[in-house]
Parts: structure tokens; C-alpha cells; sequence
């Protein structure tokens, strides 16, 4: 098993029908790496690794996979177990499939030939392999290119065809370490859309992937963990961790406003309730669902301006905060609210405008933001 690669095996060599994946337990460790974490991955569902660099997380897909051993704890799916600390099963015994950035493609074959690579090997026939390849194929929106030579495709299709590859023997557990990091941002969000389509179809696999991009949380993820310096640090639902106070981890990773809700009007534009703070923005893309739906909304902090009176006019994002705190960063200053929903937010300002506003931590002020620099991403 290649770690740069998509890798896929399960330990029969004979048919098997698909079945969905069980809960996924990693209670362990690697002392020469600092890491040591205990953490569950809920059957069936999608779960985020979060974090900084270096924190543990591909070393948390490494001791699932078998493509590094734990010197210490048990690792598990379902009632299999995968390490503890008298034995290890190899990576060709476990039920995992595994993708990264690099597809790594046999360029030597087809497409459909590279899909159907797995199957057989574990000594289907030939015909019943590539019906297998085209199923996966189809899934993935890439059947058109069974044809190809795999040295003939662009980026994102490689993706697909390493992404169905990568799935025609069935796994239990789907392993993805940041696989959309080398794509484009038009080519990501296509990606986003064909996995979160074809990893829920039943029978469902519990998938972990670990992502550096909060917007794959929200698009993918049914469950988030976040890990830093070796240790979980905290888990929730992707509400939980994208909507409340204590995900401004994740709004410190991206760079960006998030707040999480559910969509109240939908037409050109559209409006977010996020515990009770109403947000008016823009679609991303052309899916614009209706009423009661999940959705995600993201802004720049330099998007957001403050007053100490209300706005006139009204503007549709006007929303009452208190700074909680002010942090210098170069030429400028990073302002901290909290909305009234309990939710954080950031604003940029230059010291001057710190200053002629008066602001300080504890300072009621008003936050205004433009419909036009808010983006509506729905689920």
C-alpha cells in the first residue's frame, strides 16, 4: 500500500457483496510522533479531521490503514481489529480503501481497466470486474472515460477515476487525506458534489477524511473532530462545530465569517436564520433549495463594517454585537463580536477606526455587512 496514492483492499479473495462500514474506534498511539488519541468514527456516517499541520491527522489515517503501526492501544471497525498490541494486520487484510491528492493511476491502462484492477485481484472474472469498473464509473459521472488512457485526463477526472477505482471493491471504510488540495477551486467544488453523492449511496461506508478547508466540512461531513499537537481537542456535528463560539478554530483556518443555519427564503437571493441572527446573501453555484434547509453562509472579516449608531437605510445584514477582543496584526486590527445567537464573528479595521469608534473589549457596537459580500453555500 502506497500512502501517495488511492489504495484499495479488502482480505477475501472471493466475491463479496458490499456491506455497509461499522463504527471505527482508534484508542492509540506513535510515541516517535507524539500522537495519541482517542476517538470514535460514527458507522455508516462522514467524518472531518480537522487541525494544523503537523497535528496528527494523516498519521490517524496512517494507523487505520495499516500504512503505520501504533506502538501503543487498539485500533478497530466494527468487531475487527485492526492493531492492538500483539499483532497488526497488514494493509491488504483491512477493508479500507484509501485516496490522496495523487491519484498515481496505472498510466500502463484504461480507465476502465484501472478500475476494474481491483476486483481482479481479488479473482473475480474478467466481465463481472468490468461491470463492477462501469458501475463505479457511472457513479462517479465519469463512465464516458473508460476508454481513455489514464495519461490522457485532467486533473479532476483523475480524481473520479482514482475516487471509483478506489471503490469497486466494496470497502467498509473510505479513507480520504486531502484529496481535493491539488485541484482547482472549480474543479474542488465539482468533486464535492460527486463525493458527497456517491459516498451516501447505500450501502453507506463510514468515511474519515482530513481536510485543511472548512468548506468541505460543511459540504461533506455529517461529523467533525478536531486534532491538535497529537490529542483530539473536541467533536460534534458539523452545526456544532461550524455554528457556536468554539469552532473560531475553524473560522481562524479559513479565513473567513462562518456562521451555519437554516435557509428561510430562497429565490435570487437567499436568507440564513443561525440561531436567531438573519443573514441575506448570495448563492454559490445554481442548486438553491427552499425553506428549512441547512446552508452555510461565509464573509471576509474586511467585509464587515461597524457603527456605534444603527445603520440608516437598514441594511438587510445589520446585527447588534459586543467586542469581546482586539488583536493587532501588522498595519491593522482584528475585532472579535459576539452576535446576540451567541455566535463569533470578525472585523478588520485600521487602528484609527478602532479609535474614533472607541472600541474596547466589552463595547457594544452594530456590525454591518453587504448582501453582496455574503455567499450561501446549501447542503
Amino acid at each position: 500500500m502506497n500512502s501517495s496514492s488511492e489504495t484499495a483492499v479488502n482480505s477475501a479473495n472471493s466475491p463479496v457483496a458490499p456491506a455497509a462500514g461499522g463504527e471505527v474506534l482508534v484508542n492509540a498511539g506513535i510515541t516517535e510522533r507524539n500522537v495519541t488519541v482517542q476517538c470514535a468514527f460514527p458507522a455508516g456516517l462522514i467524518t472531518a479531521i480537522v487541525g494544523p499541520n503537523g497535528a496528527g491527522k494523516s498519521t490517524i489515517l496512517g494507523m487505520i490503514s495499516g500504512l503505520l503501526t501504533p506502538d501503543s492501544g487498539e485500533v478497530r471497525s466494527g468487531e475487527t481489529v485492526f492493531a492492538d498490541a500483539t499483532r497488526s494486520l497488514p494493509p491488504h487484510q483491512r477493508p479500507v480503501a484509501m485516496l490522496t491528492q495523487k491519484p498515481l493511476l496505472f498510466p500502463h491502462l484504461s480507465v476502465l481497466e484501472n478500475v476494474a484492477f481491483g476486483p481482479r485481484a481479488r479473482h473475480l472474472s474478467r466481465s463481472e470486474s468490468r461491470r463492477i469498473a462501469r458501475q463505479e464509473l457511472a457513479a462517479v459521472g465519469a463512465l464516458e472515460l473508460a476508454d481513455r488512457p489514464a495519461t490522457a485526463l485532467s486533473g479532476g477526472q483523475s480524481q473520479r477515476v482514482a475516487l471509483a477505482r478506489a471503490l469497486a471493491t466494496h470497502p467498509q471504510v473510505v479513507l480520504l487525506d486531502e484529496p481535493f488540495s491539488a485541484l482547482d477551486v472549480e474543479t474542488s467544488a465539482k468533486m464535492r458534489e460527486v463525493l458527497s453523492k456517491r459516498l451516501r449511496q447505500e450501502p453507506r461506508p463510514t468515511v474519515i477524511f482530513v481536510t485543511h478547508d472548512p468548506l468541505d466540512v460543511w459540504m461533506l461531513a455529517d461529523h467533525v473532530v478536531a486534532i491538535e499537537k497529537g490529542h483530539l481537542i473536541g467533536e460534534g456535528t458539523v452545526v456544532e462545530m461550524l455554528g457556536q463560539p468554539a469552532t473560531k478554530f475553524l473560522e481562524n483556518l479559513s479565513g473567513m465569517n462562518l456562521l451555519a443555519g437554516i435557509i428561510e427564503e430562497s429565490g435570487d437571493v437567499a436568507t440564513v436564520n443561525a440561531s436567531g441572527v438573519e443573514l441575506t446573501g448570495l448563492w454559490q453555484g445554481n442548486s438553491h433549495p427552499g425553506p428549512q434547509t441547512p446552508a452555510l453562509t461565509a464573509f471576509a472579516p474586511q467585509s464587515v463594517a461597524l457603527f456605534d449608531t444603527p445603520v440608516s437605510g437598514s441594511p438587510r445584514n445589520t446585527w447588534q454585537a459586543r467586542v469581546t477582543d482586539i488583536t493587532p496584526r501588522g498595519a491593522v486590527q482584528w475585532i472579535s463580536l459576539n452576535l446576540a445567537g451567541g455566535q463569533s464573528i470578525q472585523a478588520v479595521l485600521t487602528p484609527q477606526a478602532v479609535n474614533a469608534l472607541h472600541l474596547a473589549p466589552g463595547s457594544p457596537i452594530y456590525a454591518e455587512v453587504k448582501a453582496t459580500q455574503i455567499t450561501v453555500y446549501p447542503r
